[in-house]
Parts: C-alpha cells; sequence; structure tokens
C-alpha cells in the first residue's frame, strides 16, 4: 500500500513565491558592483549559470563564479542578498497563486510542512514577514541550518526531517519545487514524491531529466496529487 505523506518540503523562491525575475534583478546589481557590467560577455555568461543552478545555496553559485577569491565571493553574495532583499521592501514579492491555501490545506490534513530556500536566512525572513508567512508553516530553513550546504545536495530535506520528526520513513517524505537542484535534493534524500512545478525557472524536461516523479502546473495542485498518490491513483 502506498504510505502517506507526513512531511512535505517545499522551495520559496518560484515554488510558492513568485519569482518574476527578481534573481536575475539581483544578480545584475551584485555583478555590477564587482566590475560586471550587464551587456559584456562576461555577464551574459555568468548569468546563465545563475540560470542553470536556480535553487542553489548563492553563496557557492558566486564561489564558483569567482573561483579562489572567496572574499569576492562573499561580497558578491552580501550585494546579491541585499539587492534581493531591496526589492522584496520594494513590494516585489508575491506568492504564487493558492501557496498560502495549500499549505493550509496540508497542514489541516496533519501533514509537516517546511519551507526551504537557497538564500540566506536575513533574506528568506524578509520573503516570510512580506508575505505575513511567518507562521504559516512548521518550521523554515535556509543552507546555513543545514550545516551550510544546500541543494542539490539532500541535506535541507534531510534536516527537515531530523528538526521535525514528522516522518519514520524517508519513503514518507514529499519534496517541491520549480528547478532541477530542487528534484536532485528531493531524489537523493530518498523522497518517494519529488514534484516539480511549472511556475518558476525550469521546464518539465529539465525536471524530470533530474528525477521529477511528478509534474504540477503549480503548487496548488499538490494536496490534490498527494491525496491521489495515496489512494493508489
Amino acid at each position: 500500500m502506498p504510505q502517506r505523506t507526513s512531511l512535505v518540503v517545499l522551495d520559496m523562491a518560484g515554488t510558492t513565491v513568485a519569482d518574476d525575475g527578481l534573481v536575475e534583478r539581483a544578480f545584475t546589481a551584485a555583478a555590477r558592483t564587482l566590475g560586471v557590467e550587464p551587456g559584456t560577455a562576461r555577464h551574459h555568461e555568468q548569468l546563465a549559470y545563475v540560470r542553470a543552478t536556480m535553487g542553489e545555496s548563492k553563496i557557492s553559485v558566486f564561489r564558483h563564479l569567482f573561483p579562489g577569491d572567496e572574499e569576492q565571493a562573499r561580497r558578491a553574495n552580501a550585494a546579491f542578498e541585499s539587492a534581493y532583499g531591496q526589492l522584496v521592501a520594494e513590494g516585489h514579492c508575491e506568492p504564487v497563486p493558492g501557496a498560502r491555501e495549500a499549505i493550509e490545506r496540508l497542514r489541516a490534513e496533519g501533514r509537516t510542512v517546511v519551507l526551504t530556500t537557497g538564500f540566506a536566512r536575513v533574506t528568506q525572513d524578509a520573503i516570510l514577514a512580506a508575505l505575513r508567512w511567518t507562521d504559516l508553516a512548521d518550521l523554515t530553513l535556509c543552507p546555513a541550518d543545514a550545516g551550510g550546504r544546500g541543494r542539490p545536495y539532500p541535506d535541507m530535506v534531510l534536516t527537515a526531517l531530523l528538526r521535525t520528526r514528522a516522518a519514520d520513513d524517508v519513503r514518507r517524505i514529499a519534496v517541491v519545487g520549480d528547478t532541477s537542484y530542487d528534484m536532485l535534493s528531493g531524489t537523493r534524500s530518498g523522497a518517494a514524491v519529488v514534484a516539480g512545478v511549472l511556475t518558476g525557472a525550469h521546464d518539465e524536461a529539465a525536471l524530470r531529466a533530474c528525477g521529477a516523479t511528478h509534474i504540477l502546473g503549480s503548487v496548488a495542485e499538490l494536496p490534490a496529487l498527494l491525496a491521489r498518490t495515496e489512494d493508489g491513483r
């Protein structure tokens, strides 16, 4: 018989929170502070890498873009987080339609919900405050909460399990996200449901290539998906 999902680990930007290009805008602002101007070949190359690695811990992305220069990577990351935070403060932050209702329904069904991100804690908290989501989920996690490694490692998913003790088997976990790295972190954690949503960075082909077990139009469809899988449909 299918096991009941008791722990749901949800990504934020692109999955439950509408991105609308905010990550790219914040990256461009951060790159400019380090002398990488929009329209240049270097900016184009770096932006392509940012797009390909959506979902990864942002400091890890900047370490790749500025190899061997930890100080510069940290400066870039701080500039990125500051620019993103400013965009949020200016009101450029909206939930994916139906996301709040889906989370509330999941919790009402007795499931534990954890929100995860590749951003730093200060940015995650700013997003949660802007949306008035501070108490929406059972737990929120960023890479630092899981020892520093973000996606595609399974660390945040497994930290969610250890912190909440919401499941006695990794097969009772569902992981949901909009990026390839979300899918990889889900499959590597052993989650039975690894659902990709089409409201963010990557398309269905990319999500399936990295292990998506299901594809959803948006996170609003998740409660119905879990009900179907548990009914054996």
